[in-house]
């Protein structure tokens, strides 16, 4: 009995990675990241948050964020004031290389919790979303 309930969570969180991986793939349809406007893409696991800002022309990862960072763990609060820090950092990190504006990317996620809290902290840094 214990095997089978295992068995269906298992089918059950493969259908919701390919679900999400065909959300992300839709998006990735009409979002790019130009040299003027690179792409800030923000990836979301269970426990952490990491944002990039990505210029997909050249291929290179310009500036980037993560709660693996020290300063970052060291925070006290929830998951989310943490995703707001990480968009905080992103976007004066994206400011000092000379990034006024910038294309969000939630890779397939939904634009709520966490993932709306690294836009809005991105935000509150200067940059255009």
């Amino acid at each position: 009995m214990i095997m089978a309930v295992n068995i269906n969570h298992q089918k059950h969180l493969a259908a919701r990675r390919s679900a999400r991986l065909r959300r992300q793939k839709r998006g990735r349809k009409k979002i790019f990241g130009y040299p003027e406007r690179p792409r800030l893409v923000v990836t979301r696991s269970a426990r952490h948050m990491v944002a990039q800002v990505i210029d997909d022309v050249a291929g290179v990862t310009l500036v980037s964020a993560s709660t693996m960072e020290k300063d970052v763990r060291a925070l006290d609060g929830d998951k989310k004031a943490k995703a707001a820090r990480v968009g905080e950092l992103v976007g004066r990190r994206a400011k000092d290389a000379g990034i006024e504006q910038v294309v969000f990317d939630r890779a397939g996620n939904q634009y709520h919790g966490r993932v709306a809290a690294v836009a809005d902290g991105a935000r509150r840094a200067g940059l255009s979303l």
